[in-house]
């Protein structure tokens, strides 16, 4: 079965943030640490406009978490912390959040976009020009790099796929060079 119909059979096919039945869709929830259903829930095409646009977002749409915040999916009750905290400044959101029990790693994948982090506080991670590194970003080594334990020289120009970010120190990436996984030091890569 596909992931669509399995995600529109666990939602009885409305959207699990909002209950809408019209144009539906598979929603891959940004930082998941899980694949597959795991990863993604099914929601309305306006949902995923006002998550992706910050521009278009309707405070009074999000009204709806008072109910889907409850939910036992991981992937919603992340998106409904990720919603709530966006508009605490609100009044009524802050209030769903002192009720919003998540479990430890819930809570960590619900923090992995440092949303709700103070812009001068979050960890930000930045290649050796200055550009904005997020996790499943390529870069490329400027530097030929000896890897400790690994016997090894990584050699400039080598890419990096599918990077993935240490999220206590902004000075850390890691990554796959010549099958083994490595710690990178941002200011040896480019963004690609």
């Amino acid at each position: 079965m596909s992931t669509e119909k399995e995600l529109k059979l666990r939602s009885g096919a409305v959207c699990e943030l909002c209950s809408a039945k019209s144009i539906l869709k598979v929603y891959k929830v940004p930082e998941s640490p899980n694949v597959g259903l795991d990863s993604s829930i099914y929601i309305c095409a306006n949902c995923i406009n006002q998550l992706e646009d910050s521009s278009t977002i309707d405070s009074n749409h999000w009204r709806c978490l008072n109910d889907s915040m409850w939910s036992q999916v991981p992937g919603v009750q992340v998106i409904a912390w990720r919603m709530l905290t966006r508009l605490r400044a609100e009044g009524w959101p802050q209030d769903l959040l002192e009720m919003l029990y998540l479990d430890e790693d819930t809570l960590s994948w619900a923090k992995a976009t440092g949303e709700g982090l103070d812009e001068n506080n979050s960890v930000r991670h930045m290649d050796s020009n200055g550009a904005l590194l997020q996790t499943g970003d390529s870069v490329v080594l400027i530097k030929d790099l000896n890897v400790k334990g690994a016997n090894f020289t990584a050699k400039r120009g080598t890419a990096v796929r599918n990077i993935s970010l240490v999220h206590d120190n902004p000075e850390h990436i890691e990554g796959k060079v010549n099958g083994q996984h490595i710690v990178i030091l941002t200011k040896f890569v480019r963004k690609s």
